[in-house]
Protein backbone atom coordinates (compact mmCIF):
# COMPACT_ATOMS: atom_id res chain seq x y z
CA UNK A 1 0.00 0.00 0.00
CA UNK A 2 1.22 3.82 -0.31
CA UNK A 3 0.02 6.77 0.73
CA UNK A 4 -0.06 9.51 3.40
CA UNK A 5 -1.67 7.93 6.92
CA UNK A 6 -2.01 10.67 10.09
CA UNK A 7 -2.18 9.02 13.34
CA UNK A 8 -3.72 10.96 15.99
CA UNK A 9 -2.26 10.02 19.18
CA UNK A 10 0.70 7.89 19.66
CA UNK A 11 0.39 5.87 22.69
CA UNK A 12 0.64 1.93 22.75
CA UNK A 13 -2.04 1.74 20.33
CA UNK A 14 -1.57 4.30 17.95
CA UNK A 15 2.39 3.33 17.46
CA UNK A 16 1.88 -0.36 17.31
CA UNK A 17 -0.07 0.44 14.46
CA UNK A 18 2.33 2.91 12.87
CA UNK A 19 4.87 0.21 13.69
CA UNK A 20 2.64 -2.13 11.50
CA UNK A 21 1.95 -0.12 8.68
CA UNK A 22 5.49 0.94 7.88
CA UNK A 23 7.11 -2.00 8.22
CA UNK A 24 4.46 -4.01 5.84
CA UNK A 25 4.05 -0.83 3.84
CA UNK A 26 7.68 0.73 3.28
CA UNK A 27 6.53 3.61 0.69
CA UNK A 28 3.54 4.67 3.05
CA UNK A 29 4.14 8.06 4.74
CA UNK A 30 2.58 7.86 8.16
CA UNK A 31 2.62 11.45 9.92
CA UNK A 32 2.24 11.51 13.91
CA UNK A 33 0.60 13.59 15.97
CA UNK A 34 0.32 13.41 20.08
CA UNK A 35 0.34 15.66 22.96
CA UNK A 36 3.23 14.61 24.11
CA UNK A 37 6.08 15.82 22.39
CA UNK A 38 8.50 13.12 24.40
CA UNK A 39 6.26 10.25 22.45
CA UNK A 40 6.48 11.65 19.18
CA UNK A 41 10.24 11.96 19.69
CA UNK A 42 10.46 8.54 20.69
CA UNK A 43 7.61 7.22 18.03
CA UNK A 44 9.69 8.39 15.54
CA UNK A 45 13.35 7.06 16.61
CA UNK A 46 10.84 3.64 16.83
CA UNK A 47 10.17 3.89 12.96
CA UNK A 48 6.33 4.08 13.91
CA UNK A 49 5.78 7.10 12.44
CA UNK A 50 7.89 8.66 9.15
CA UNK A 51 7.80 12.22 10.60
CA UNK A 52 6.25 14.85 12.91
CA UNK A 53 2.96 16.63 12.29
CA UNK A 54 3.27 20.06 11.92
CA UNK A 55 -0.04 21.74 10.74
CA UNK A 56 -3.11 18.96 11.59
CA UNK A 57 -5.54 20.22 9.12
CA UNK A 58 -3.43 20.30 6.44
CA UNK A 59 -2.19 16.65 6.98
CA UNK A 60 -5.24 14.94 7.41
CA UNK A 61 -6.80 16.62 4.16
CA UNK A 62 -4.08 15.18 2.30
CA UNK A 63 -4.24 11.84 4.01
CA UNK A 64 -5.77 8.63 2.60
CA UNK A 65 -5.95 7.11 5.70
CA UNK A 66 -7.07 8.66 9.58
CA UNK A 67 -6.60 6.86 12.91
CA UNK A 68 -7.87 8.34 15.51
CA UNK A 69 -6.05 6.74 18.51
CA UNK A 70 -7.55 9.22 21.54
CA UNK A 71 -9.71 8.08 24.62
CA UNK A 72 -13.46 8.29 23.36
CA UNK A 73 -14.34 11.63 24.94
CA UNK A 74 -11.48 12.95 22.55
CA UNK A 75 -12.36 11.02 19.55
CA UNK A 76 -16.34 12.33 19.51
CA UNK A 77 -14.96 16.26 20.07
CA UNK A 78 -11.79 15.41 17.12
CA UNK A 79 -14.73 14.23 14.75
CA UNK A 80 -16.46 17.10 15.12
CA UNK A 81 -13.26 19.44 14.23
CA UNK A 82 -12.50 16.98 10.77
CA UNK A 83 -16.05 16.84 9.64
CA UNK A 84 -15.61 20.23 9.09
CA UNK A 85 -12.65 19.99 6.72
CA UNK A 86 -12.25 19.57 3.14
CA UNK A 87 -10.81 15.57 2.86
CA UNK A 88 -10.25 13.98 -0.01
CA UNK A 89 -13.09 12.28 -1.28
CA UNK A 90 -11.37 8.62 -1.35
CA UNK A 91 -9.97 9.05 2.51
CA UNK A 92 -11.25 6.43 5.50
CA UNK A 93 -11.34 7.57 9.12
CA UNK A 94 -11.08 4.58 11.56
CA UNK A 95 -10.62 5.11 15.30
CA UNK A 96 -9.21 2.54 17.78
CA UNK A 97 -11.92 3.33 20.91
CA UNK A 98 -13.00 0.70 22.98
CA UNK A 99 -17.05 1.39 22.72
CA UNK A 100 -19.22 2.01 18.93
CA UNK A 101 -22.05 3.15 19.30
CA UNK A 102 -21.73 7.02 20.35
CA UNK A 103 -18.79 7.28 18.22
CA UNK A 104 -20.77 6.13 15.27
CA UNK A 105 -23.99 8.38 16.16
CA UNK A 106 -21.36 11.25 15.93
CA UNK A 107 -19.72 9.75 13.03
CA UNK A 108 -22.45 10.39 10.71
CA UNK A 109 -21.07 13.87 10.66
CA UNK A 110 -18.72 12.32 8.09
CA UNK A 111 -21.63 10.64 6.03
CA UNK A 112 -23.21 13.56 5.51
CA UNK A 113 -20.00 15.11 3.72
CA UNK A 114 -19.51 12.04 1.82
CA UNK A 115 -16.53 11.30 3.91
CA UNK A 116 -16.13 7.22 5.21
CA UNK A 117 -15.46 6.39 8.60
CA UNK A 118 -14.79 2.86 9.74
CA UNK A 119 -14.95 2.56 13.42
CA UNK A 120 -12.33 -0.11 14.90
CA UNK A 121 -11.62 -1.78 17.74
CA UNK A 122 -8.19 -3.82 18.04
CA UNK A 123 -8.98 -6.07 21.47
CA UNK A 124 -5.18 -6.32 22.51
CA UNK A 125 -3.21 -4.08 24.83
CA UNK A 126 -0.65 -4.66 27.21
CA UNK A 127 0.02 -3.86 30.76
CA UNK A 128 2.50 -1.37 29.77
CA UNK A 129 1.07 2.24 28.22
CA UNK A 130 2.56 4.76 26.17
CA UNK A 131 4.39 4.52 22.85
CA UNK A 132 7.64 2.75 24.41
CA UNK A 133 5.56 -0.35 24.97
CA UNK A 134 4.34 -0.02 21.17
CA UNK A 135 5.05 -4.11 19.24
CA UNK A 136 4.23 -4.76 15.71
CA UNK A 137 2.73 -7.46 16.37
CA UNK A 138 0.80 -6.69 19.22
CA UNK A 139 -2.26 -7.61 17.56
CA UNK A 140 -1.21 -10.53 15.88
CA UNK A 141 -3.90 -13.31 16.38
CA UNK A 142 -6.04 -10.60 18.11
CA UNK A 143 -10.04 -9.69 17.38
CA UNK A 144 -10.03 -6.31 15.21
CA UNK A 145 -13.75 -5.14 15.55
CA UNK A 146 -15.06 -2.71 12.32
CA UNK A 147 -17.92 -0.98 12.24
CA UNK A 148 -18.39 0.13 8.64
CA UNK A 149 -20.49 4.02 8.55
CA UNK A 150 -23.43 4.38 5.92
CA UNK A 151 -21.14 5.58 3.51
CA UNK A 152 -18.84 2.73 3.54
CA UNK A 153 -18.76 0.63 0.91
CA UNK A 154 -17.33 -3.33 0.71
CA UNK A 155 -14.02 -2.04 -1.15
CA UNK A 156 -13.16 0.48 1.38
CA UNK A 157 -13.64 -1.89 4.67
CA UNK A 158 -11.00 -3.69 2.31
CA UNK A 159 -8.79 -0.99 1.84
CA UNK A 160 -8.73 -0.62 5.69
CA UNK A 161 -7.84 -4.54 5.91
CA UNK A 162 -5.26 -4.19 3.52
CA UNK A 163 -3.52 -1.03 5.47
CA UNK A 164 -3.60 -3.19 9.13
CA UNK A 165 -2.59 -6.48 7.10
CA UNK A 166 0.61 -5.87 9.01
CA UNK A 167 -0.93 -6.20 12.28
CA UNK A 168 -1.76 -10.29 11.36
CA UNK A 169 -5.27 -9.35 13.28
CA UNK A 170 -8.11 -11.61 12.69
CA UNK A 171 -11.28 -9.17 11.50
CA UNK A 172 -14.53 -8.90 11.96
CA UNK A 173 -17.20 -6.68 11.01
CA UNK A 174 -19.96 -6.23 13.90
CA UNK A 175 -22.63 -3.43 14.59
CA UNK A 176 -21.87 -0.86 16.56
CA UNK A 177 -24.68 -1.79 19.32
CA UNK A 178 -23.81 -4.92 19.58
CA UNK A 179 -19.87 -4.37 19.63
CA UNK A 180 -20.77 -2.71 22.89
CA UNK A 181 -22.88 -5.32 24.79
CA UNK A 182 -20.40 -8.00 23.67
CA UNK A 183 -17.09 -5.96 24.48
CA UNK A 184 -19.21 -4.44 27.76
CA UNK A 185 -19.58 -8.28 29.39
CA UNK A 186 -16.44 -9.40 28.69
CA UNK A 187 -14.25 -6.21 29.17
CA UNK A 188 -15.68 -3.09 30.88
CA UNK A 189 -17.98 -5.00 32.96
CA UNK A 190 -14.77 -7.25 34.63
CA UNK A 191 -12.75 -3.86 35.02
CA UNK A 192 -15.90 -2.63 37.63
CA UNK A 193 -15.83 -5.59 39.28
CA UNK A 194 -11.75 -5.92 39.45
CA UNK A 195 -12.17 -2.43 40.67
CA UNK A 196 -14.77 -3.16 43.11
CA UNK A 197 -12.82 -6.30 44.53
CA UNK A 198 -9.94 -3.70 45.23
CA UNK A 199 -12.22 -1.70 47.05
CA UNK A 200 -13.79 -4.02 49.69
CA UNK A 201 -9.78 -5.20 49.91
CA UNK A 202 -9.27 -1.77 51.23
CA UNK A 203 -12.37 -1.47 53.72
CA UNK A 204 -10.90 -4.21 55.33
CA UNK A 205 -6.85 -3.18 55.49
CA UNK A 206 -7.60 0.00 57.79
CA UNK A 207 -8.87 -3.30 60.23
CA UNK A 208 -6.21 -5.52 59.20
CA UNK A 209 -3.47 -4.20 57.35
CA UNK A 210 -1.92 -7.95 56.97
CA UNK A 211 -4.33 -8.35 54.30
CA UNK A 212 -2.40 -6.49 51.84
CA UNK A 213 0.40 -8.60 52.12
CA UNK A 214 -1.67 -12.09 51.90
CA UNK A 215 -3.74 -10.88 49.06
CA UNK A 216 -2.22 -13.35 46.18
CA UNK A 217 -3.46 -16.16 44.16
CA UNK A 218 -6.94 -15.62 42.92
CA UNK A 219 -7.39 -12.04 44.24
CA UNK A 220 -4.19 -11.11 42.63
CA UNK A 221 -5.38 -12.61 38.85
CA UNK A 222 -8.81 -11.63 39.72
CA UNK A 223 -7.92 -7.95 40.38
CA UNK A 224 -4.90 -7.25 37.80
CA UNK A 225 -7.35 -5.02 35.08
CA UNK A 226 -8.19 -2.59 38.02
CA UNK A 227 -4.61 -1.43 37.76
CA UNK A 228 -5.07 0.19 34.31
CA UNK A 229 -5.62 3.95 33.18
CA UNK A 230 -8.75 5.09 35.29
CA UNK A 231 -8.91 8.13 32.79
CA UNK A 232 -9.61 5.47 30.62
CA UNK A 233 -11.68 3.58 32.07
CA UNK A 234 -13.35 6.38 33.28
CA UNK A 235 -14.02 7.09 29.37
CA UNK A 236 -15.41 4.19 28.18
CA UNK A 237 -18.00 3.18 30.99
CA UNK A 238 -19.55 6.60 30.58
CA UNK A 239 -19.75 5.81 26.80
CA UNK A 240 -21.62 2.45 27.36
CA UNK A 241 -23.81 3.01 30.62
CA UNK A 242 -26.76 1.73 29.53
CA UNK A 243 -25.61 -1.97 29.19
CA UNK A 244 -22.91 -1.59 32.07
CA UNK A 245 -26.29 -0.33 34.12
CA UNK A 246 -28.21 -3.83 33.08
CA UNK A 247 -24.79 -5.58 33.23
CA UNK A 248 -25.12 -4.86 36.84
CA UNK A 249 -28.65 -5.19 37.71
CA UNK A 250 -27.84 -8.84 36.60
CA UNK A 251 -24.67 -9.28 38.51
CA UNK A 252 -26.54 -8.02 41.96
CA UNK A 253 -29.39 -10.65 41.31
CA UNK A 254 -26.59 -13.55 41.26
CA UNK A 255 -24.53 -12.11 44.11
CA UNK A 256 -28.28 -12.53 45.83
CA UNK A 257 -28.79 -15.64 44.68
CA UNK A 258 -25.57 -16.54 46.64
CA UNK A 259 -26.33 -14.89 50.04
CA UNK A 260 -29.36 -17.16 49.49
CA UNK A 261 -27.22 -20.56 49.55
CA UNK A 262 -24.57 -19.48 52.09
CA UNK A 263 -27.76 -18.32 54.65
CA UNK A 264 -29.52 -22.19 53.49
CA UNK A 265 -25.86 -23.25 54.21
CA UNK A 266 -26.92 -25.37 51.06
CA UNK A 267 -23.71 -27.18 50.34
CA UNK A 268 -24.93 -29.29 47.26
CA UNK A 269 -26.43 -25.87 45.72
CA UNK A 270 -23.03 -23.91 45.94
CA UNK A 271 -20.91 -27.19 44.68
CA UNK A 272 -22.92 -27.08 41.80
CA UNK A 273 -22.89 -23.31 41.38
CA UNK A 274 -19.13 -24.03 41.42
CA UNK A 275 -19.03 -27.08 39.13
CA UNK A 276 -21.17 -25.13 35.88
CA UNK A 277 -19.26 -22.19 35.96
CA UNK A 278 -15.97 -24.55 35.94
CA UNK A 279 -17.31 -26.38 33.15
CA UNK A 280 -18.41 -23.38 31.34
CA UNK A 281 -15.46 -21.86 31.47
CA UNK A 282 -13.23 -24.77 30.90
CA UNK A 283 -14.96 -24.74 27.12
CA UNK A 284 -14.46 -21.05 26.46
CA UNK A 285 -11.46 -20.20 24.04
CA UNK A 286 -10.17 -17.72 26.54
CA UNK A 287 -6.84 -18.37 25.38
CA UNK A 288 -7.01 -16.09 22.58
CA UNK A 289 -6.16 -12.62 22.87
CA UNK A 290 -9.03 -10.59 23.66
CA UNK A 291 -9.81 -6.82 25.22
CA UNK A 292 -8.24 -7.70 28.43
CA UNK A 293 -4.66 -8.32 28.05
CA UNK A 294 -3.67 -12.06 28.87
CA UNK A 295 -1.24 -13.00 30.62
CA UNK A 296 0.67 -16.47 30.48
CA UNK A 297 2.16 -17.44 33.76
CA UNK A 298 4.60 -20.33 34.59
CA UNK A 299 5.18 -21.11 38.17
CA UNK A 300 8.54 -22.83 39.18
CA UNK A 301 9.36 -24.29 43.08
CA UNK A 302 12.77 -22.94 43.23
CA UNK A 303 14.86 -23.09 46.24
CA UNK A 304 15.95 -20.08 47.88
CA UNK A 305 19.85 -19.63 47.26
CA UNK A 306 21.40 -16.36 46.27
CA UNK A 307 21.52 -16.10 42.23
CA UNK A 308 18.94 -18.29 41.76
CA UNK A 309 16.57 -16.17 40.05
CA UNK A 310 19.78 -14.78 37.53
CA UNK A 311 20.22 -18.68 37.01
CA UNK A 312 16.44 -18.42 35.87
CA UNK A 313 16.20 -16.09 33.13
CA UNK A 314 19.41 -16.67 32.08
CA UNK A 315 18.07 -20.05 30.98
CA UNK A 316 15.14 -17.91 29.31
CA UNK A 317 17.28 -15.77 27.73
CA UNK A 318 19.75 -18.08 25.72
CA UNK A 319 17.02 -19.29 24.41
CA UNK A 320 15.69 -15.84 22.99
CA UNK A 321 12.22 -16.59 25.23
CA UNK A 322 10.82 -13.04 26.15
CA UNK A 323 9.23 -12.49 29.55
CA UNK A 324 6.32 -9.97 30.52
CA UNK A 325 6.80 -9.97 34.53
CA UNK A 326 8.60 -12.13 37.25
CA UNK A 327 7.30 -11.99 40.74
CA UNK A 328 8.37 -14.42 43.78
CA UNK A 329 5.19 -15.08 45.54
CA UNK A 330 4.99 -14.68 49.59
CA UNK A 331 1.43 -16.87 49.55
CA UNK A 332 0.94 -20.07 47.92
CA UNK A 333 -2.95 -20.41 47.54
CA UNK A 334 -3.87 -22.46 44.53
CA UNK A 335 -0.09 -21.76 43.52
CA UNK A 336 2.39 -24.31 43.50
CA UNK A 337 5.25 -22.63 42.76
CA UNK A 338 7.22 -19.75 44.33
CA UNK A 339 8.29 -17.86 41.40
CA UNK A 340 5.90 -17.02 38.78
CA UNK A 341 6.92 -15.79 35.26
CA UNK A 342 4.37 -13.99 32.97
CA UNK A 343 4.79 -14.12 29.13
CA UNK A 344 2.81 -12.03 26.57
CA UNK A 345 1.81 -15.28 24.39
CA UNK A 346 1.20 -18.79 24.77
CA UNK A 347 3.97 -20.06 22.56
CA UNK A 348 6.51 -18.34 24.75
CA UNK A 349 5.03 -20.11 27.62
CA UNK A 350 5.16 -23.15 26.35
CA UNK A 351 9.20 -22.89 25.08
CA UNK A 352 9.51 -21.66 28.62
CA UNK A 353 8.11 -24.15 30.30
CA UNK A 354 10.30 -26.71 27.66
CA UNK A 355 13.35 -24.46 28.51
CA UNK A 356 12.99 -24.63 32.23
CA UNK A 357 12.16 -28.63 32.27
CA UNK A 358 15.07 -29.50 30.52
CA UNK A 359 17.70 -26.80 31.69
CA UNK A 360 16.70 -26.97 35.27
CA UNK A 361 16.05 -29.85 38.15
CA UNK A 362 13.00 -27.34 39.35
CA UNK A 363 9.12 -28.70 39.48
CA UNK A 364 7.49 -26.32 36.51
CA UNK A 365 3.91 -26.10 36.90
CA UNK A 366 0.78 -24.09 34.65
CA UNK A 367 -2.63 -23.49 36.63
Amino acid sequence: MEGTVVIIGLGLIGGSIGLSILQENPRAHVIGYDLNRKEIRLAKAMNAISEKGSDLQRDVEKADLVFLCTPVFQTEKLIDEISSWQLKQNAIITDVGSTKKRIMQKAKLFAEKGYSFIGGHPMAGSHKSGVAASKVLLFENAFYLLTPGSRTSEHQVEQLKKWLAGTRAKFLVVDPMEHDEITGMVSHFPHIVASSLVHQVKKVHAKQPLVSRLAAGGFRDLSRIASSDPVMWRDITMHNTGVLKSLLEGWQEEMQKVVQLLEKEDSEAMYLYFKEAKNFRDDMPILQKGAIPSFYDLFVDIPDYPGIIHEITGHLAKEAISIVNIRIMETREDIYGVLAISFQTEEDRKKGEACLRSATPYEVFIV
